[in-house]
């Protein structure tokens, strides 16, 4: 089986909904999904977009996407690249699409000049964990994340 990525393009949207469902089902989260597909569109494709998107096909079936975006840090003064989702469907898994999705990455990374290549990863998902230090990735374990949502994210703007 041949594994190819390509950019994502406007009509991949619905497929990419979907995939970023069936993440948050994996991930037991599937309620929290609000998005939408005018939302991704919009973050993908408007005049000003937040984030891009990889769709890995296998014979030319999709069976997985990458979706990321640019963060920057003062301390090397460069720009990085991060993962927001990465999702392989079931069927796929095993045949070296994550990996191929990951090394594609890489290489933008590298050819944009960024000096990371870094994402998220639940602490419970043993599986990715290994998979990922295989690929070279080391876990930022002095570091935690901190999420202000919601009310907290208006109170904290002033406007509760």
């Amino acid at each position: 089986m041949t594994t190819q990525i390509r950019p994502a393009n406007s009509a991949d949207v619905p497929l990419i909904l979907q995939l970023v469902r069936d993440l948050a089902a994996f991930e037991r989260e599937s309620d929290k999904v609000i998005a939408t597909e005018p939302m991704l569109f919009e973050a993908l494709f408007g005049p000003h977009p937040a984030a891009e998107a990889v769709i890995a096909e296998l014979d030319g079936t999709p069976v997985g996407m990458a979706l990321f975006f640019h963060n920057f840090s003062t301390w090397t003064g460069w720009r990085g690249l991060y993962l927001e989702d990465l999702y392989v469907t079931p069927e796929a898994r095993g045949a070296g699409v994550g990996k191929a999705l990951l090394q594609h990455l890489a290489a933008l990374a590298v050819e944009r000049g960024c000096t990371r290549f870094e994402w998220s990863v639940l602490d419970w998902n043993e599986k990715a964990i290994r998979f990922y230090k295989a690929m070279g990735a080391e876990p930022m374990e002095e570091w935690t994340v901190y999420r202000v949502t919601g009310d907290a994210l208006a109170s904290l703007a002033g406007r509760d």
